[in-house]
């Protein structure tokens, strides 16, 4: 089994170098990442500049890019060998329901899905117990080993910051929502420029049973299918009377 690795942390961030250590357990593994923190890049390619890739160790090499170009130039021409599982992450924080749209995580696993690789977006909701996250995949990618997974469809997991032992279940979920992020925060560079911040993410609207909010609440591990289809069905033939009418 060939897996491949790439986050929006950065080449040699502690996520990315857990998942290494442990999913090598039981796959040869390949590190495609950019080169330095591109968190919330979402799914952009670098379209207009040429991208430069720089093999830092055996097996790991570092784009000069976004993570989207980072699994693209991977399973486009980098990597001749087939990959069977393509794995971002494991994210330095929580990507938990309108993070998806935002995250350099989720985008690198929907370019992987793209190009026809069954994917999976792992984050730690904290900075300490990488290994445990890193475990959650593992045995993931070996039940369906055994039994393959009976969607065709990105998973989204999101793994509490608590030793493995102390997880209380494995939640299927549904992605939560936020009210609307905090305004932009202004300020003055040492030239008296104007600069702004953007602001922090918006307290939970949605996170009642069944999301993923409330799974991690609960110290539970999230795992939520994404599909990429975003079309509205329910409100075509809405939408389709209201052309006739007008």
């Amino acid at each position: 089994m060939h897996i491949l690795i790439s986050n929006d942390d950065g080449v040699f961030s502690e996520g990315i170098n857990a998942l290494v250590e442990i999913l090598s357990q039981i796959a040869s593994v390949t590190v495609v990442a950019p080169d330095r923190n591109r968190s919330g890049a979402s799914n952009s390619l670098t379209l207009e500049n040429p991208l430069r890739i720089r093999k830092v160790s055996e097996g790991r090499f570092a784009v000069l890019g976004t993570p989207t170009d980072s699994v693209h130039l991977a399973l486009n021409g980098l990597i001749e060998e087939k990959v069977d599982w393509l794995v971002a992450g494991i994210n330095h924080g929580a990507n938990l329901g309108d993070d998806v749209l935002y995250s350099g995580t989720v985008a690198a696993a929907t370019e992987g899905f793209l190009l026809g690789v069954p994917a999976i977006a792992v984050s730690l909701c904290g900075l300490t117990h990488f290994e445990a996250a890193a475990q959650v995949v593992k045995e993931v990618i070996m039940k369906s080993q055994e039994n393959p997974l009976p969607t065709h469809r990105i998973l989204n997991i999101n793994v509490p910051d608590c030793p493995l032992s102390e997880i209380k279940d494995w939640k299927i979920t549904r992605l939560g929502s936020r009210c609307r992020a905090e305004k932009v925060i202004v300020d003055k560079d040492p030239r008296g420029h104007s600069i702004f911040w953007i602001g922090l993410p918006g307290e939970t609207q949605d996170a009642g049973p069944g999301t993923d909010f409330h799974a991690i609440e609960n110290q539970c591990v999230s795992l939520t299918p994404l599909q990429l289809d975003l079309t509205a069905h329910d409100t075509i033939q809405t939408l389709s009377d209201w052309l006739t009418v007008a």
